[in-house]
């Protein structure tokens, strides 16, 4: 692994930063991976349980428990690297703590995202994606200008900014209420099946009703008609606060209210509000219950094909830039070495965030302007992996180095900026948490496994120096047999999500067929 590059430059909870800045000080290149790992392992091993519980409970209990976590993990490296000791196993657990408070804030926030905004969801939940991708960045700067050079007291800003924020940002935190409703009548002679919906309440019983009835991570919408009645709607089970219950004239059950409507006729309706057929509100499908499904599959092989491209690159970004100075210009020194690395984390972080920002918005454009599956930004992102890796098989030169970080970070922002909403369109918001965390356990198999097989061809070209650092001066055939690997994995990520959007446009027309068939003879 790399001196300075030891996770992805998008994490901001984990060991990344503290890996990189520690690495020249008193640490190891074993305790460096051990402790990378164990950070990776608090960040996605435990994504389900975490995601489980922000579905059950709402986001609130994750997000202070995120900064709980973040504090128990970070104040005591920080303390531990002071008095520069420590035992191994109990900084690896430290490190697993930053990422298991990073998950668990992490989740709260897509989750909230995604219900506050479910008309834009991915253009919602690609901001935080992005903020997350462009955290490492931020601090990182913050301390070269306010502390530079000095490690402890990054590691104290780590543990104070981490914990900080999240613990803040709890107090601010909550799931709005959406009027998003059809059509409330205000004429009489309803009758008493067609309104079973509407039933005369006081005020005060609206306001404790309303308090009252609200489930963790839902939210409710009362609607008051104009004649000076006040008629609230049922609290129902509701797709966890997106949509609000429906007071119609024709009695449809909760999984059709989410359907369009036309304009209604009754002179003194309300204007009713259009919607647009959303998948992620006809669904609720969660854990094991997701295995059968084709969609799964597919959205889990190309999560794990596409973020081991990308994870390959990022965690070792240091040891191509590294390999190709020293066969460039032996003369170059360790610090200038290392600035270069540095310089790449940040084009890594920037252009991971832009992909972000461009892949969530531009996924609801897909979906309200062209009628076209989200998963053409998993195409996208394929694609420029691919041009990565070829930018990575016949860059020689350093100075161009910033080709094959700028396209990882561009394409790793694309695939993590959609995917979300892809996860909520396949199987219901509902469990958005909770299945987005079965997701996550893909990049752990297949990280690792392109990171042993990128370790394996780097250490054939090494040499060990002093202190177990492996030392490559070889240039682009220290890594390059590595990026033919991952060349093939691209085109096959490329071949699946071309597979999968047609798969996809089949499954989502018949279900729609079948929808309307049921609602037309209804």
């Amino acid at each position: 692994m790399g001196s300075s590059i030891r996770r992805e430059a998008q994490a901001l909870f984990n060991a990344a930063e503290l890996n990189s800045r520690i690495s020249h000080f008193r640490s190891t290149a074993t305790f460096l991976r051990l402790q990378g790992l164990s950070g990776n392992l608090g960040m996605y091993s435990l994504g389900i349980p975490v995601g489980m519980l922000v579905d059950a409970k709402g986001p609130r209990i994750a997000v202070i428990m995120g900064a709980v976590l973040l504090a128990l993990g970070y104040f005591p490296l920080h303390q531990a690297y002071d008095k520069g000791s420590g035992a191994m196993p109990l900084l690896c657990l430290f490190s697993f703590s930053t990422g298991l408070g990073g998950c668990s804030a992490f989740a709260a926030a897509v989750k909230t995202s995604a219900l506050n905004w479910p008309h834009h969801r991915g253009t919602a939940t690609g901001f935080p994606l992005a903020a997350f991708g462009l955290s490492a960045f931020f601090f990182s700067m913050f301390a070269q200008f306010v502390i530079p050079g000095n490690t402890g007291d990054f590691l104290m800003l780590l543990a104070s900014g981490t914990f900080g924020l999240v613990f803040i940002s709890f107090f601010f935190l909550r799931v709005l209420p959406h009027p998003h409703y059809s059509a409330i009548p205000t004429t009489d002679g309803l009758s008493p099946s067609n309104s079973n919906r509407l039933h005369r309440t006081k005020s005060e019983e609206t306001e404790h009703r309303a308090q009252s009835a609200v489930e963790p991570g839902r939210s409710t919408f009362a609607a008051f008609p104009s004649n000076g009645d006040e008629d609230i709607l049922n609290q129902q089970d509701l797709d966890i606060g997106v949509e609000a219950a429906e007071a119609v004239i024709v009695d449809t059950d909760e999984t059709s209210s989410l359907m369009s409507k036309s304009s209604s006729s009754v002179p003194g309706d309300v204007s009713v509000e259009s919607n647009v057929k959303d998948h992620a509100h006809r669904v609720d499908i969660r854990g094991l219950k997701m295995l059968p499904h084709v969609e799964f599959w597919q959205l889990f092989a190309l999560m794990g094909i596409l973020t081991g491209i990308g994870l390959m690159t990022i965690n070792n970004i240091g040891n191509d830039a590294s390999a190709l100075w020293r066969h460039y210009d032996d003369s170059v020194s360790e610090d200038f070495v290392m600035k270069r690395q540095a310089m790449h984390v940040s084009i890594l972080s920037i252009c991971s965030f832009s992909g972000r920002l461009l892949s969530g918005a531009g996924s609801d454009l897909l979906v309200k302007v062209f009628k076209a599956s989200r998963l053409w930004c998993l195409t996208l992102a394929s694609l420029i992996f691919l041009a990565a890796q070829l930018f990575a098989l016949n860059i020689q030169n350093p100075h161009y180095l910033g080709l094959v970080s700028g396209f990882t970070g561009l394409a790793y922002g694309f695939l993590f900026g959609c995917f979300p909403s892809l996860v909520a369109e396949a199987f219901g918001i509902n469990g958005l948490s909770q299945n987005w965390g079965a997701m996550t356990l893909s990049p752990v198999i297949s990280g690792n496994i392109f990171n042993l097989f990128y370790g394996v061809v780097y250490d054939r070209h090494s040499t060990v120096k002093d202190g177990g650092e492996r030392v490559c001066t070889e240039g682009l055939a220290c890594y390059r047999s590595a990026y033919l690997v991952t060349v093939v994995a691209c085109l096959l990520g490329l071949v699946v999500s071309l597979w999968s959007i047609r798969y996809t446009h089949a499954l989502r027309m018949e279900e729609d067929r079948v929808k309307d068939f049921e609602e037309h003879d209804a």
